[in-house]
């Protein structure tokens, strides 16, 4: 058995004499625990005997690479087998040949763990490269997760990390302090209201469309408060299979506490529990602030609305899959 958690990708397999049996996988940088048990059990359905669990460990983001670990070392307990421990970046390296390369694994917050090879071997230990560092680098680079043949004939040719590799501390985040979230109430329209005119001075929603979206259905809508004032506001719909962020939205004085982060993993979970397989939003081009935020939590830029804000202003639509 194969176990991956250390990129964006849950990579699950079996692999025996040389042949992947299975492989199975899903990308979402925040659905390791989730996804990870559903493709485990969909390669023992067909191959029930594990006689090893090949474990990916890292470099990779903290609380996704810990799933993996955590999960591989109590399979192989539980079945009373053997695990081995692989670098991932050194799985990855494993499928090139060129004469030199770099691979890299995203750690978010524009880093990169990379290593650099020269001639079949490793050249430059670990190091942690910002994004445009990365990008000025002249030789190929390899940013595609580790495949199950990769991990599995490391584990067999003798490679056994015992621990795990992190560059890093955790990625989980404490919840903002002082603050509370709860489901807005038609009492709290005025207050919204009063952000949205503050904070989008050329194009606010207007009060009557914030009436029509507290009557809606198929949508949760959340505020942020602090000493009973609202100071943010949050919704989502579902739309057939997909959720729609409809709005997210903070008091600039209550910015960079974790409120939109905070209010965004409730909206993910709800859309989860809603069965969605996919979330959507749109997003003004140029919008520094929040861009870092999407893109950190998993959501993709897939096309773009022109005069979508207005004339001249375009919107970047962006996707998340989500976890079955």
């Amino acid at each position: 058995m194969v176990i991956d958690t250390s990129t964006d990708r849950t990579t699950a397999g079996i692999y025996q004499d040389g042949t992947v049996l299975f492989e199975g996988h899903h990308d979402d940088p925040l659905a390791h625990g989730e996804v990870l048990p559903t493709l485990v059990a969909a390669g023992l359905k067909h191959h029930p005997d594990i006689d090893l669990v090949a474990i990916a460990m890292g470099p990779g983001p903290f609380t996704g690479l810990r799933v993996g670990i955590s999960f591989g070392q109590s399979f192989a307990l539980a079945r009373n087998i053997s695990w081995v421990g692989v670098g991932s970046l050194e799985a990855m390296a494993f499928a090139h040949d060129d004469a030199e390369f770099v691979v890299a694994i995203d750690g978010r917050r524009r880093e990169y763990f990379c290593q650099h090879y020269l001639n079949g071997n490793l050249y430059a230990p670990t190091r942690t490269l910002q994004r445009e560092e990365l990008a000025s680098i002249p030789w190929p680079i390899f940013k595609e997760p580790p495949t199950v043949e990769a991990i599995a004939e490391l584990a067999t040719q003798g490679m056994n990390m015992r621990e795990p590799i992190y560059i890093r501390k955790p990625d989980a985040y404490p919840a903002p302090k002082e603050i509370k979230f709860r489901p807005w109430t038609q009492l709290d329209l005025v207050d919204v209201y009063a952000i949205e005119k503050a904070v989008y001075l050329d194009d606010p929603w207007s009060l009557d469309q914030f009436k029509e979206e507290y009557a809606g259905n198929s949508r949760q809508y959340l505020v942020a408060e602090h000493q009973g004032k609202v100071v943010g506001y949050a919704g989502v719909m579902m739309v057939g299979d997909v959720a729609d962020i409809l709005t997210l939205t903070v008091a600039p004085e209550f910015r960079r506490r974790g409120i939109a982060r905070e209010f965004l993993k409730r909206m993910v979970d709800w859309s989860r529990n809603q069965k969605a397989v996919a979330m959507m939003l749109e997003m003004r081009v140029g919008n520094k602030e929040a861009e870092p935020l999407y893109l950190d939590n998993g959501f993709r830029k897939i096309s773009e609305r022109q005069n979508y804000y207005g004339p001249g202003i375009t919107a970047v639509v962006m996707r998340k899959e989500l976890g079955k």
